[in-house]
């Protein structure tokens, strides 16, 4: 199957006449993911937003031949399975996948559906159990599915089994699962909601994120936290994260980095879905085929995972520079030329924040620039009395003489601010002020980071609330103008921002450069280097 152009996934599930679910929403996802997808039928439902008020199982052999049919002449990279509704299909599915040696398949286990509706016959488990899921190398169960699964191996009632109330918990149900088969588990947590401390959530009001866990080889326990939506439309919620992940597999993605990207896609399209029908509605699968890659209020996680940024964004989060300031073993002189440059820089930041607020057309977004100047100025206030510890009075800060690679950072962002628009302008800004709050958050949470050190202090100054809502509103004034943009658009901004981020990058790397040279040459004048870009 090498020399294909195009990704294909396979389907092998039951119709959904509302649109919301089975392989209906699966060839959505598969589109949308610019996956060729292909289907094998099931089984045929009566169905809508309601409820499910027929279901008509296939017979096995029609599923054999529709498989082969496909199989044989366009193939899959991936399989994904949902509703198989009887022994004879499960036993059927099994033989094919083991006969055509399919190693990459993703098996949701449909069994009841949101109404309660039975989707899989109760003597079917046992199949199911035998000989799927030793052929699983991503299984998706919720919760419910997970408990039924592991009793029924058990030769337990469901009932008979303790609910799942904590994070442990989901950890213990997913590895019982994993046990039986599958090479990985993800454990899907939406039926547990939790509180912002990641505890379960004791009423509705505090209910915040949900922890989707995947579990596998290695003993690999990888959380997923996501906002917990109250949305009404999360029909289908199921069998498009299979499909996602499916279609990241096909893409080429690793099984970490696929269900990430699919959890993603799954949330940005039920904060889409348009309220279609009278119960639980469908989610937006095709949400991406608007200009904007990601999931909305999602283009700046976007631009720091791009490919051409992030590279340059791990060389500045992670710079030597800020390692060592959370060691407390940079040298001091390092830091004071930091200083003396960032009180210069964050000087002409706010002239071009300033900028900004001119080029806004909106009272909002003005405002919001004008917040994020009032933090500078605090944050000035403290790079004084840092300074102040150091020796360095505030005259001679204001009257420091800008090192190259100030100079040279600070006038890209103005040329973007005078040649480029509005949208533009906040991109170039973007990366000073959002991955500072990253560095921040990151050290003082690393148990490693020295809160004895004279630098500690400066750290927490990122960590503060202050300094979070100043990146939080940095952060909605571009997720709110970006879905209008277009794609040529979200392609400049990737190459501004990758700039940026590594003139962030150099910044650090002159203030290293400068105490180098200073202890090679004491007379050397502070607050100096020579590096260009």
């Amino acid at each position: 199957m090498e020399g294909t152009a195009m990704p294909r996934a396979m389907t092998v599930a039951g119709s959904d006449s509302g649109g919301g679910a089975g392989i209906q929403a699966d060839l959505k996802v598969m589109t949308a993911h610019s996956v060729y997808g292909t289907s094998v039928l099931t089984a045929v439902t009566s169905q809508n937003t309601m409820g499910v008020d027929a279901v008509q199982i296939l017979d096995a052999e029609l599923v054999r031949k529709q498989f082969r049919a496909v199989y044989e002449d366009i193939g899959a990279d991936v399989i994904k399975t949902g509703m198989l509704g009887n022994s004879a299909i499960v036993h059927t599915v099994s033989e094919l996948l083991k006969e055509y040696r399919i190693e990459k398949t993703v098996i949701d286990p449909v069994m009841v559906a949101t109404t309660g509706a039975r989707l899989l016959e109760h003597d079917a488990i046992k199949a199911f159990i035998d000989e799927l899921l030793p052929l699983a190398y991503v299984l998706t169960p919720n919760m419910e599915e997970a408990r039924l699964l592991v009793a029924e191996s058990r030769g337990k009632q469901v009932d008979d089994t303790t609910a799942v109330r904590t994070l442990d918990e989901m950890v213990e149900l997913a590895e019982a699962l994993r046990r039986l088969g599958p090479t990985y588990v993800l454990l899907k947590g939406g039926h547990l909601p939790l509180d912002a401390s990641h505890g379960v959530a004791a009423t509705k009001e505090s209910r915040e994120t949900v922890c989707d866990l995947l579990v596998g080889p290695d003993r690999l326990q990888h959380r997923i936290f996501s906002k917990w939506s109250p949305s009404r439309n999360t029909h289908g919620t199921g069998c498009t994260l299979a499909s996602a992940i499916a279609c990241q597999l096909a893409l080429g993605a690793d099984v970490v980095g696929g269900v990430d990207k699919a959890v993603e896609y799954v949330h940005g399209a039920i904060s889409t879905a348009g309220d279609l029908g009278k119960g639980s509605g469908p989610l937006n699968h095709m949400y991406r085929l608007s200009a904007l890659p990601c999931a909305p209020g999602k283009f700046v996680d976007y631009l720091i995972a791009h490919p051409k940024v992030a590279p340059a964004w791990h060389a500045y989060t992670h710079h030597p520079f800020v390692e060592q300031l959370a060691a407390g073993t940079l040298p001091r002189k390092a830091f004071e030329h930091f200083l003396r440059q960032d009180y210069l820089y964050l000087v002409q930041y706010s002239r071009l924040v300033g900028l900004a607020a001119y080029k806004a057309e909106r009272l909002d977004d003005i405002v919001g620039s004008a917040r994020i100047i009032l933090h500078i100025r605090e944050e000035l206030s403290l790079h004084v009395g840092y300074c102040k510890e150091f020796g360095i009075s505030e005259e001679e800060l204001a009257g420091g003489e800008e090192s190259v690679a100030c100079t040279v950072y600070t006038r890209y962002i103005e040329s973007i601010g005078n040649t480029r628009d509005w949208m533009s302008l906040q991109v170039a800004l973007a990366a000073c002020l959002i991955g500072y709050g990253e560095i921040g958050k990151r050290l003082v949470e690393h148990p490693l980071t020295r809160k004895e050190s004279p630098y500690y202090r400066w750290i927490s100054n990122y960590a503060e609330q202050d300094y979070t809502q100043a990146v939080e509103t940095g952060r909605a004034i571009i997720e709110q103008h970006a879905p209008r943009q277009s794609p040529h658009r979200l392609e400049e901004f990737v190459e501004i921002f990758r700039k940026v981020t590594e003139y962030e990058g150099l910044f650090w790397t002159s203030a290293m450069e400068a105490a180098a040279a200073a202890e090679a040459d004491p007379a050397s004048p502070p607050g100096k280097s020579s590096l260009v870009s």
